[in-house]
């Protein structure tokens, strides 16, 4: 699957702000938990908070196998920071594709040059895996909505200035489920604190609370339930941005094995030359190529406009659990010294296993896998 020429420039763009800005922020900004600014102002410079918006208003308008190669190239500097942008683009994207022109043209445009930053809220504290059991209540009131509840594991929770909220009009109706945009500013939202995570530590996640929070009707993003399958249709591209993030984390652990294993010693020689390693760099090198070649599949066939699910699906399934396997052999070929922080793979290591949770769990992508293979049988 070649590149065109403009796919080529832009990963070579990205590739060296995330080697030259993202990759040296990555362990302090994971030891002090504080997201790196300064890099977040250094992605807005080259357009990439407006990826996913239309280019009318500034933004980038990137197909998704471009999307893709961005989001490999900032997960090799930090998952952490490539997260944050990804979720980032899932609200932009959401606003682009169901606000109507007034709200296009009242956030798109600031979102674009990276503030306010976006949020996206969908699961709560009850309701992950199974959405349509939310229980937060968005009340129509007048020419208002007014959203009581409580949202859990929001990237962007603390930073950002304005969320993607699903909400059901109707507690007791799970087909009610709607799309709303809620500004941060708002009377009634609190913000939790930050979860004190594993890994991914330098990107903020925490719970929402709404509270009698007033929006105009006008920030009801899609028609009254029809908010759960626009989240779904969204997710898809969201899955393949976590699979090309695996595969990012992926080849950055890989790439510290090399370096590693062909500068250490042991028995008088390189332990590059052991067999064993030998075999372990094969295997890795595999899995990495194998989770780029489904992500840009996926990616491909949604800019083809075909129904990419189970091959979202695929790639984030293989990708996210590529990369645990590619982290630990990486922490496995530096022995004992990559049980420190002395080395980046620990840090890889504890991001790694994030990805096959967020964005649909692994267990949620084989079901969505088997459907596909099942269905009409």
């Amino acid at each position: 699957m070649d590149l065109s020429p403009e796919q080529r420039a832009v990963r070579e763009t990205v590739r060296s702000v995330a080697a030259e800005e993202v990759r040296p922020t990555a362990r302090e900004a994971d030891r002090t938990e504080e997201f790196p600014e300064d890099v977040w102002d250094s992605l807005a410079d080259i357009d990439l908070t407006g990826l996913t918006t239309p280019e009318e208003y500034g933004g980038f308008d990137a197909d998704m196998r471009t999307y893709a190669i961005v989001n490999e190239e900032v997960a090799h500097g930090s998952l952490a920071v490539a997260t944050a942008l990804s979720v980032h683009c899932l609200a932009t994207s959401c606003i682009a594709r169901f606000g109507d022109e007034s709200v296009r043209e009242e956030w798109l445009p600031e979102m674009v040059d990276g503030r306010p930053v976006g949020a996206f809220a969908l699961s709560e504290p009850q309701a992950g895996s199974n959405p349509r059991g939310m229980t937060t209540v968005a009340r129509p009131d007048g020419d208002e909505y007014v959203l009581d509840g409580e949202k859990q594991w929001i990237t962007n929770g603390e930073r950002s200035g304005v969320v993607v909220v699903f909400a059901k009009t109707d507690r007791d109706d799970p087909d009610s489920v709607t799309q709303f945009l809620v500004p941060k500013d708002r009377d009634g939202l609190s913000v939790g604190e930050k979860e004190d995570k594993l890994g991914l530590r330098a990107s903020d996640t925490t719970g929402l609370t709404f509270d009698g929070v007033r929006i105009p009707e006008r920030y009801r993003l899609t028609e009254v339930g029809e908010g759960l399958a626009a989240a779904l249709s969204i997710l898809n591209g969201g899955r393949v941005a976590i699979a090309a993030q695996s595969v990012g984390l992926a080849q950055s652990a890989l790439d510290e094995a090399l370096d590693y294993a062909t500068e250490r010693e042991q028995f008088d020689q390189r332990i590059a030359e052991f067999q064993t390693i030998r075999h372990k760099l094969a295997e890795m090198a595999t899995t990495v190529r194998a989770g780029r070649l489904l992500t840009w599949d996926a990616a491909s066939r949604m800019d083809r406009g075909e129904d990419a699910r189970q091959a979202a699906s695929m790639a984030k399934y293989f990708a996210s659990e590529g990369a645990v396997e590619v982290a630990d052999e990486a922490v496995q070929i530096h022995g004992g010294y990559g049980y420190t922080t002395d080395y980046p793979v620990e840090r890889l290591y504890r991001d790694a296993k994030v990805t096959t949770i967020y964005e649909g769990t692994s267990e949620i992508q084989k079901n969505i896998v088997a459907r596909a293979l099942l269905d009409g049988r």
